[in-house]
């Protein structure tokens, strides 16, 4: 706990500390003291405004996604697979975490972009090209697909610790295999949902690497223009201000989580 707060908790204080300076327009040299400017121009200036509501809403959107994707998965793997198919069914979806971060981006942006695998293929069975290289539908697929295991593993863990003799009681009441999905599976899987949506929804939220490599113009996220701030301009103060941004979503994230109760079986 020491060692929490002294590297966790200072740093997010002295983020924290920071937005509330000013740099000096002639020099650069950085003001200390307590002003609102930083925070003004964030939701003053329009194009700050909308990078921050796409930063967050292709963070949703991946969150979404990501949970209908590995429901299936992480079902299938528990209930239904034996144990030599669990085994490698928990394979592929570990493996491709031992690989780099950024060879997964890159591999994707060359199945994505103009001359790429997936135009290539649409061609050659007759259907017209996508062009969804270099934009924001090429930002939610790789997200997607990046943080996807971070939701598989909680949602499967959470499944496993559902009793069996559950679902056997609400067959012999009677119910479907979808009513009992939805009355019984969802609700006490739902702290792994939790989980996993806390691991897609803040990668995303924080990334600035993929909208560099995946993204075209008008893709910045959060991350962009902090870097740029930071290494650009030399505008600290305001880089720390838009950083904050994200700690509040997240903080309101986890605060509906816990008024929902998704908390309670963790």
């Amino acid at each position: 706990m020491v060692w929490f707060a002294a590297l966790y908790l200072a740093a997010i204080g002295a983020l924290l500390i920071t937005s509330f300076w000013t740099v000096d327009d002639l020099s650069g040299d950085l003001i200390p003291g307590f002003s609102l400017t930083n925070f003004q121009q964030l939701f003053s200036v329009p194009v700050y405004t909308h990078i921050a509501l796409r930063t967050i809403g292709i963070a949703a959107a991946v969150t979404i996604t990501d949970i209908i994707l590995a429901w299936p998965v992480a079902y299938a793997m528990i209930r239904l697979a034996g144990p030599r198919l669990r085994a490698a069914m928990m394979a592929a979806v570990m493996v491709p975490l031992w690989s780099s971060y950024l060879a997964r981006v890159y591999a994707w942006r060359l199945i994505l972009s103009h001359d790429g695998l997936l135009n290539w293929t649409l061609m050659e069975i007759g259907l017209p090209r996508l062009h969804i290289g270099y934009s924001n539908w090429a930002m939610w697929i790789v997200f997607s697909y990046l943080w996807l295991p971070f939701m598989i593993l909680p949602v499967a863990a959470s499944v496993e610790r559902i009793p069996p003799s559950l679902l056997e009681a609400s067959a012999d009441l009677g119910e479907r295999g979808f009513a009992t999905f939805r009355r019984v599976v969802l609700p006490m899987a739902l702290p792994g949902m939790v989980a996993g949506a806390i691991f897609t929804f803040s990668l995303t939220l924080g990334d600035y690497v993929t909208p560099m490599l995946v993204g075209g113009r008008g893709s910045d996220f959060i991350g962009n223009v902090v870097y740029s701030n930071v290494g650009v301009t030399n505008n600290i103060p305001f880089a720390a201000a838009y950083a904050v941004l994200p700690l509040g979503v997240m903080a309101v994230f986890l605060l509906i989580a816990r008024r929902l109760g998704a908390f309670d079986a963790l």
